[in-house]
C-alpha cells in the first residue's frame, strides 16, 4: 500500500497560489492509507483570497448521491455556492477540507446554512459511487452537500477553466492509485454566480466560519 502527497505551487489569475494534492490509494478501503511520504508547499493564505476577475460557474450536468442528474448552474443559481473538487479515498486532503467546510457551515444561522450550498465534485468517478459518496460525505460531518460524479472527461474540462488541474487517475504497478488534483475551493457569489473566491488546502474550519458569512450575503471576505 502507498500513499503519496506532493502540493506544487503555480499561479492563479491573481497570483493566488494553485495547489497540487497527489494521493495514492489502494484498491481496497481508504482507512489503510498511510502517512504522507512527503509534504511540501509554498506559502498559502489561510483566508479567501479575492480574485480581480470573477470565473463563470462550470455549466456541468453529472449525477448525484441519489443517482439522479444534476446541473450545477441550474440548480445552483443566485445561491452562495462552495466548489470542490476530491475524491474520497483520498487518505488526507480532501477529508480535512470537506470536514472543516461542513463544520464551518453548522455554525451559520439556519437560514443562511439554507442558502449556502457546498458541491464535492470527485476527481476519480470510476471508483466514487454515489452511493459511496454520500456515505463519505455524511461521515465528514457533510450530509447537506451535494455530491457529484460521473464521466471523467467532463469533470476535468470543469475544473480547467478554474484554475484547477485533474489529472486522470493512474494506476500504479504496485496496485495503488494516484490521483492528482487541485486543493482549491471556490467559491461563488449568489449576486452574480461567478466564481468571486478562492481557499487553499491550509484555511482552517475557524477561518471558514469568519468567511462563509459574507460569502452568503455576496460580500468580499
Amino acid at each position: 500500500m502507498r500513499k503519496r502527497t506532493r502540493f506544487l505551487g503555480a499561479a492563479l489569475a491573481t497570483a493566488a497560489a494553485l495547489t497540487l494534492a497527489a494521493c495514492g490509494s489502494g484498491s481496497g478501503d481508504a482507512g489503510k492509507d498511510k502517512p504522507a511520504a512527503d509534504v511540501s508547499a509554498e506559502p498559502q493564505k489561510a483566508g479567501a483570497i479575492v480574485l480581480d476577475a470573477p470565473k463563470p460557474k462550470p455549466d456541468l450536468v453529472l449525477t448525484d448521491t441519489s443517482e439522479k442528474k444534476y446541473e450545477l448552474v441550474k440548480e445552483t443559481k443566485g445561491r452562495p455556492v462552495l466548489l470542490y473538487f476530491g475524491y474520497t479515498y483520498c487518505p488526507d486532503v480532501c477529508s480535512t477540507v470537506v470536514a472543516d467546510i461542513a463544520a464551518a457551515e453548522k455554525k451559520l444561522p439556519k437560514a443562511e446554512q439554507e442558502k449556502l450550498q457546498v458541491v464535492f465534485v470527485t476527481t476519480d468517478p470510476e471508483r466514487d459511487t454515489p452511493k459511496r459518496m454520500r456515505e463519505w460525505l455524511d461521515a465528514q460531518g457533510g450530509q447537506d452537500i451535494v455530491g457529484l460524479t460521473g464521466d471523467f472527461d467532463t469533470i476535468q474540462a470543469a475544473a480547467k477553466p478554474l484554475g484547477i488541474l485533474v489529472e486522470k487517475p493512474k494506476k500504479e504497478k504496485d496496485g495503488s492509485v494516484t490521483v492528482s488534483h487541485g486543493a482549491e475551493v471556490v467559491g461563488f457569489s449568489p449576486k452574480d454566480d461567478g466564481g468571486h473566491w478562492i481557499w487553499t488546502s491550509s484555511t482552517t474550519s475557524d477561518q471558514y466560519a469568519k468567511d462563509l458569512p459574507k460569502v452568503v450575503q455576496g460580500e468580499n471576505p
